[in-house]
């Protein structure tokens, strides 16, 4: 059986056994076959909001939030839209911020390929720092004693409009609505205290859950401290075509979205595999092997206790963040990387990724094939190289002996599988 992979921006096939494999994605939902009439009709005819146009004036200061490089939201076709509805503000009070979280800044040439030479040559176009104080403004507490700082330009704009693209997300539920908030514009302080071992730990800060989810609720908690004025969010499909656009009120777009997304992206299945194979959905998702952690942790759903998981993730900038790297060798072994983690009251950044990989890999041994990445760079990540996906796979399977079988997730986590009988959600 031959299996395209999301790797990278072209992809890799592999051939599976045909008679012991079992792929798993998400229900294909066809793109809009008219994606700006669908985004400028949502723009005006909102969810609980009124019209983009009528909540703007000519002399507002605008600020608007969007994804960054690390994101597949589709940019260059949002933020078009939205200025072609405030063509009447003068293009010089309105300021795109790139909602980065704790991400590196977005090149000129990346900011010109995620909007387009025309917008950024004509807007002013901002990194949020996380790092930069003068930068921030302390908007309040939330219940947990979170300070949440956020981004001044934001904090002080008239209007206020976030956007981005709403799937499944490892520890947060689903992405887009507050996170657009928290973490893409807060202070680093904030996310940390919102991204800590206690809420990591939670079983509720798992995939497709917001109730009782602590992460999800402090971000809300802080959105509602500096509300956006309106709100874009959409869904996606594996070709990048957006298949859902919902605006208007930050929280009732967001439980829209999160309910489309949810029925597409959630797979049931009947049992556990012996050995699963995944991805990180492919640029830009696999930038790095810091971010493949989620596509770990989906495999995770799926894989039987003990069973290996086999990453596929182009990683063409290597590990990524620097502290992953560093909080990945402080230990001997996952289970002493976990103890380190949670016997520490002060938060580093990236621990986060580096205690989800390690609940992971405490058990399943997880390989990594990559052509971009040294066995170096992947041993020092506490990952195990593989050279080829098919041969790695027979022998696994060999090994799991008679009647195991492979799951393959081609998109990565933007399936979530779910055995139908009850499981212990590995963390």
């Amino acid at each position: 059986m031959l299996v395209n992979l999301a790797y990278g921006e072209r992809g890799l096939i592999v051939n599976l056994p045909d008679d012991r494999t079992d792929v798993i994605e998400p229900a294909f939902v066809p793109g809009l076959l008219a994606e700006r009439s669908a985004l400028l009709n949502a723009l005006r005819d909102p969810i609980g909001a009124r019209p983009l146009p009528e909540l703007v004036k000519p002399t507002d200061r605008v600020c608007i939030v969007f994804s960054d490089i690390t994101r597949p939201a589709p940019n260059d076709r949002l933020i078009p839209a939205i200025l072609s509805e405030l063509s009447f503000v003068d293009p010089s009070n309105i300021t795109l911020l790139v909602g980065t979280g704790m991400h590196r800044s977005n090149t000129q040439d990346e900011l010109g390929r995620m909007l387009g030479p025309e917008v950024v040559a004509r807007y002013k176009v901002i990194n949020h720092d996380c790092h930069d104080q003068t930068a921030l403004v302390n908007v309040g507490r939330t219940a947990s004693g979170t300070n949440v700082w956020l981004n001044r330009r934001y904090v002080d704009a008239d209007v206020r409009i976030v956007t981005g693209f709403i799937e499944p997300h490892f520890f947060a539920g689903f992405s887009g609505g507050p996170k657009s908030i928290l973490p893409a514009i807060a202070g680093s302080s904030s996310i940390m205290s919102n991204h800590n071992a206690a809420k990591i730990a939670d079983p509720h800060s798992t995939w497709a859950i917001l109730d009782e989810n602590p992460i999800h609720q402090e971000s809300c908690q802080a959105a509602r401290l500096a509300p956006p004025t309106f709100t874009l969010n959409v869904t996606l499909n594996k070709m990048r075509q957006i298949t859902g656009v919902f605006a208007g009120e930050l929280f009732a777009v967001h439980r829209a979205g999160c309910e489309f997304a949810g029925r597409h992206a959630v797979r049931r299945f009947d049992r556990r595999y012996e050995v699963v194979v995944s991805t990180n959905s492919g640029y830009p998702l696999d930038l790095n092997i810091y971010q493949i952690v989620k596509g770990m942790s989906a495999a995770a759903l799926a894989a039987a206790d003990g069973a290996p998981i086999v990453m596929v993730a182009e990683c063409r900038e290597g590990a990524g963040h620097g502290d992953y790297a560093r909080l990945l060798a402080a230990g001997a072994n996952p289970q002493s990387i976990l103890d380190n983690i949670m016997a520490s009251d002060d938060v580093t950044p990236d621990q986060w990724q580096v205690q989800i990989q390690a609940q992971i890999q405490a058990r399943h041994q997880v390989y990594l094939y990559s052509d971009r990445v040294s066995e170096d760079d992947i041993r020092r990540a506490r990952l195990t190289p593989c050279h080829d996906v098919s041969k790695l796979v027979g022998e696994l399977l060999k090994q799991a002996g008679p009647g195991s079988r492979v799951c393959v997730l081609p998109q990565g986590p933007q399936t979530i599988p779910r055995v139908r009988q009850p499981t212990v959600v590995y963390r």
